[in-house]
Formats: C-alpha cells, structure tokens, sequence
C-alpha cells in the first residue's frame, strides 16, 4: 500500500485546517525524521535560496537548520486553499547561538499527493532582529488556541 496521510485533497476549509495545524505540531518538534515523513520520497522544496529534494535532504536540512535555530517556536495560519494545494502564512521565533532573538515572517505554497503527502514546498521568509522582551511566541500552541488566527505584526 502506498504511503499516506490524511486529510486527503481535495481540500475543504476543515481539512485545510487540519492539514496546517498538523505541519505546526510536527515542525514544533523540531524532529527531522518525523517531520521528513510528511513529504514525498521525491518532495522538492525552495525555502529561501536553498534547493531540496527528497527526504534525506529535508533531514540534513531540518538538523542544519534547527541546529542553528535555537528554541525554534513556530505558528502557521491557512491562507487559502484549493484542490490539492494549501497556501500558509507563518511566523517563527527563535535565537542564535549568540543569544540575538530572531522572529521570521514567511509565506508557503504547498502541493499534494492524492494520499496527502507533500510533494512540493516552496517557502518564502525574511528574519527580523527582536529583544527577548518583544517575544510572543513560545512553544508550540497550546491545544485551546488551535485554529487561532497569527497576529500580522
């Protein structure tokens, strides 16, 4: 049987929902492997100026990136959807090993396999210097507040 998961395109608004609220959840675990298997074997990703394809890459991507994205902290929010395509706005904060707080605003494009897998990613975002004091984000979203809307600021 091939791989799956649900929900499954087309999307409605309840599973374009579902689907966003699940990739937060797993990325706030800031687990590689587990965050790899959402993805075709085959995914391609732009995130940034960075180029990935398949899974082995999105681990050695995701281990590189949290390594130097310290207390990563994450929220996305639906934008649009339609068919098997789901549009995401987020924002992440996290620090450097310096201790210099970073909050990242950005923009995804997903694509999805008939069995809900992602075959593409493409990720657009810009960091933005913060105080520790200006933090609003920490930790992954406690359950009450799923399907919260982010604050633009």
């Amino acid at each position: 049987m091939p791989e799956s998961r649900p929900p499954f395109p087309p999307f409605d608004e309840e599973t374009a929902l579902r689907k966003v609220q699940a990739a937060e959840d797993a990325w706030n675990t800031r687990d590689p492997h587990r965050v790899s298997l959402a993805y075709t074997p085959d995914s391609v990703w732009r995130n940034r100026d960075s180029f990935v394809t398949g899974r082995e890459a999105i681990v050695e991507f995701l281990a590189a990136k949290w390594e130097r994205e310290q207390d990563y902290a994450l929220r996305k929010s639906l934008w649009g959807f339609r068919g098997n395509r789901i549009a995401v706005r987020f924002q992440y904060e996290w620090h450097d090993h310096e201790g210099q707080w970073w909050r990242s605003y950005g923009n995804e494009l997903w694509e999805f396999t008939d069995g809900g897998l992602m075959s593409r990613r493409e990720a657009s975002i810009n960091d933005l210097a913060i105080s520790e004091a200006e933090r609003r984000i920490v930790g992954p979203r406690p359950a009450h507040e799923h399907g919260v809307d982010i604050p633009v600021q």
